[in-house]
């Protein structure tokens, strides 16, 4: 059985409320961002800091319903400030076959300046004709020197499934 760790929850854009560096790690997320991407109490995370490129893990701890709070603790607090733009992901270890078979889904919060939930969308690897299909939930904007573009990605990611051809 080969397993495969896949992205099943992300807060994209959260900002650092304080940072608490006598503590004894972890980072406090508010409890409904967490609930509402499936991110449990104790669960390890990986951390972006899109305002100064720092990246770490850690687990996260439930914080006060509704206040939007997002406190890095411990040595994590030493590597932003408030202010600063989070990128928040888990993982989850999932059998290669039954994803092949069965599919994906994460789910995925976009904070606004509040840390609440301005956007929310799955994310999702489906299964279609011997091939997995991903669909992002989103249009990615492409920008050039003169122009911008909207694409439809929808139907653009596609993986065969099965042996590669030699």
């Amino acid at each position: 059985m080969a397993t495969i760790r896949l992205m099943h929850a992300k807060l994209h854009r959260v900002r650092v409320t304080d940072a608490k560096r006598d503590y004894v790690g972890s980072i406090t997320i508010d409890q409904e961002l967490l609930e509402k991407v499936g991110i449990l109490p104790l669960e390890e995370v990986e951390i972006v800091n899109i305002s100064n490129g720092n990246r770490w893990s850690t687990y996260a701890l439930p914080g006060e319903a509704g206040t939007g709070c997002v406190c890095p603790n411990g040595g994590g607090a030493l590597l932003c400030q408030p202010g600063d733009i989070l990128i928040i992901f888990s993982y989850e270890w999932c059998d290669r076959t039954d994803i092949l078979r069965t599919g994906h889904t994460a789910r995925v919060i976009v904070a606004d300046e509040q840390n609440r939930c301005k956007e929310f969308f799955h994310q999702t690897l489906t299964p279609y004709e011997n091939k997995i299909l991903f669909d992002p939930s989103q249009a990615l904007t492409v920008k050039s020197d003169s122009e911008s573009a909207s694409f439809d990605l929808k139907n653009c990611f596609e993986h065969s499934i099965g042996s590669p051809k030699q």
